[in-house]
């Protein structure tokens, strides 16, 4: 698979609502970064998004500007086609954007994300929990831009209620179990609910390794 940001705007295709979610989402012109199969055809060799499906994407990005801070990029959409799901591609290619971020003089990235599961990838790519949300009820994460520094796994990716500043906002076991507690008191489906109770006994995950 190759990791590729296809443009930081006006970026369009379409995908097939059958295989990903938010699919209709993709055809409006903005950044878009995707995941790759090894025989998927350039992006200007992709059809437009009236004449058919865009080919060989196995999870994509979409992402713009903050209307009123130049410095933050905020991730739009992600969506990871329905038969590689849980292979952690969706937080990989999230680290990939975020990484190449500053190329474009961004210094933080934001997500805003309205279920657990989706703020459990966000976790998997360095973002924390700010405290804020939306006003769709989403929780709105952020990390810097750029490759974040590894501190040693027990600072940066355990359960502690000490944030290690130079990763994130705050990395600590208290933000994100804060931001779990959200969810709780919402009306979760069972599945929802039960894994709220087992990553909130565990604390955040992981950060996953970026891309090259």
């Amino acid at each position: 698979m190759d990791f590729a940001v296809l443009g930081w705007e006006d970026v369009a295709f379409r995908l097939d609502h059958r295989q990903f979610a938010y699919a209709g989402k993709f055809v409006v012109p903005s950044g878009k970064a995707a995941v790759l199969a090894p025989d998927a055809p350039p992006i200007e060799a992709q059809p437009a998004p009236r004449e058919g499906y865009a080919c060989g994407i196995v999870a994509a990005v979409s992402f713009s500007a903050d209307r009123t801070d130049a410095a933050t990029l905020w991730v739009r959409y992600v969506t990871v086609r329905s038969d590689r799901r849980g292979e952690g591609i969706g937080p990989r290619l999230l680290c990939f954007l975020a990484d190449r971020a500053p190329t474009r003089e961004y210094e933080r990235v934001q997500i805003a994300v309205n279920n657990p599961f989706a703020f459990e990838a966000a976790y998997k790519a360095g973002f924390a929990y700010t405290g804020a949300s939306t006003g769709l009820a989403e929780l709105v994460c952020r990390r810097p831009a750029g490759p974040l520094e590894r501190v040693g796994d027990d600072e940066a990716n355990g359960d502690n209620d000490e944030a290690p500043t130079d990763l994130a906002d705050d990395r600590s076991g208290s933000a994100y179990r804060e931001g779990l507690d959200v969810y709780r008191q919402r009306d979760l489906s069972l599945e929802e609910r039960r894994f709220c109770e087992r990553v909130r006994e565990r604390g955040p995950p992981l950060i996953v390794d970026a891309p090259a």
